[in-house]
């Protein structure tokens, strides 16, 4: 006898207060889980085409894991220490940028500042709280010996996690799959189908279209000489995923950074906002569409949504599965919205 629907729905809300839970009391315990969860589906599709193409699992996934370490190294030895050391000099300088902005608009622009004006006392109250605050703050990120730990296990237990998952990948979907309740096995599968292509195409897809403009923003600042041009085209790139946030908040900050360091060269700062604006165009009209495609399911509204709400309660670990779970709730909404309006409360006796 099939259950009621009374009956399911409890179930499934123990199910989904579980899964609330475990990322509530665990926490960072399982980051490296996700992460490494997430890095093997994201590579599942490169280990089955290596099998298609006559190897055996162990052999795709042991090439997949070389090359990932050889691309590894290769951004060990000429990518992060750059990267570390501009990120260092800007945290660095961050103190005294309050200072220095003073002192810039005070130079070119001595009307818009006075002593007594609202501008120099919330410049002069920011310096103040950044010399206060920031610096304890950054030493005792840089100092904690917990946080180094963490950074540790990461890089050990992540590649791990994900070579072990990567290699079974295929059986464990085969058991999920053989636990679907046979009632609703076909609606299960199809709801399924449904959020991995949502995730295909938002993940892998938006995920190289992130390492795509980070690296085109990343060599077009430091190639007009930008300073800490490596980190703010990482960190444009980082959040492209966002439509037009990236493009945007990196603009601003390159920009922001060329009219400290290029005041008057009015050809570098047309250039910086040059390379945002060519990155835009190039982003929307060529990069998406060929590698991710018009229909990926995750408004950005609803993504920043989840963000924030999955970064308010779980913290980091909250972030990592905000969009597969934003993924997995658009879905279920857009079925239930089709099987509504088949019903007959919004149909009505008289619907076609």
């Amino acid at each position: 006898m099939a259950l009621s629907v009374q009956q399911q729905t409890v179930y499934w809300g123990v199910a989904t207060a579980v899964f609330c839970g475990v990322l509530w009391v665990l926490g960072d315990v399982i980051m490296p889980f996700i992460l490494g969860g997430a890095i093997a589906y994201c590579l599942d599709p490169v280990a089955d085409r290596l099998e298609k193409m006559g190897l055996s699992r162990v052999l795709s996934v042991t090439l997949i894991t070389l090359a990932a370490f050889l691309i590894f190294i290769l951004l060990v030895l000429l990518v992060i220490p750059t990267l570390v050391t501009q990120a260092t000099a800007l945290i660095e300088a961050a103190p005294d940028a309050p200072a220095r902005l003073r002192e810039f608009l005070t130079t070119n622009f001595p009307a818009l500042l006075d002593e007594e004006s609202t501008i120099y006392k919330q410049l002069l109250a920011i310096g103040e709280t950044i010399q206060a605050k920031g610096g304890e703050l950054i030493s005792g990120l840089l100092s904690s010996a917990a946080g180094l730990l963490n950074v540790l296990v990461l890089l050990v237990v992540v590649p791990v996690v994900a070579f072990y998952l990567l290699l079974d990948w295929d059986n464990m979907v085969a058991r999920i799959d053989d636990l679907i309740p046979l009632d609703h096995a076909d609606t299960l599968r199809h709801l399924a189908s449904e959020i991995d292509g949502t995730l295909a195409s938002f993940i892998r897809g938006q995920g190289t279209v992130c390492l795509v403009m980070g690296t085109f923003y990343a060599v077009g600042l430091m190639s007009v000489g930008l300073n800490f041009g490596l980190v703010v085209g990482a960190f444009a790139g980082l959040i492209t995923f966002i439509p037009y946030v990236g493009a945007l908040v990196g603009g601003v900050l390159a920009i922001g950074l060329a009219i400290f360091q290029f005041w008057g060269e009015w050809g570098w700062m047309a250039a910086v906002a040059a390379i945002f604006a060519l990155g835009q165009f190039l982003e929307g009209n060529i990069i998406t569409p060929r590698l991710v495609g018009n229909s990926v399911g995750l408004h950005p509204v609803w993504l920043i949504f989840a963000l924030s709400v999955f970064g308010a309660l779980f913290g980091f670990v909250g972030m990592l599965v905000a969009v597969p779970v934003a993924a997995m709730i658009g879905v279920l909404i857009r079925f239930g919205i089709t099987k509504y309006k088949e019903s007959l409360l919004y149909r009505g006796k008289s619907g076609t």
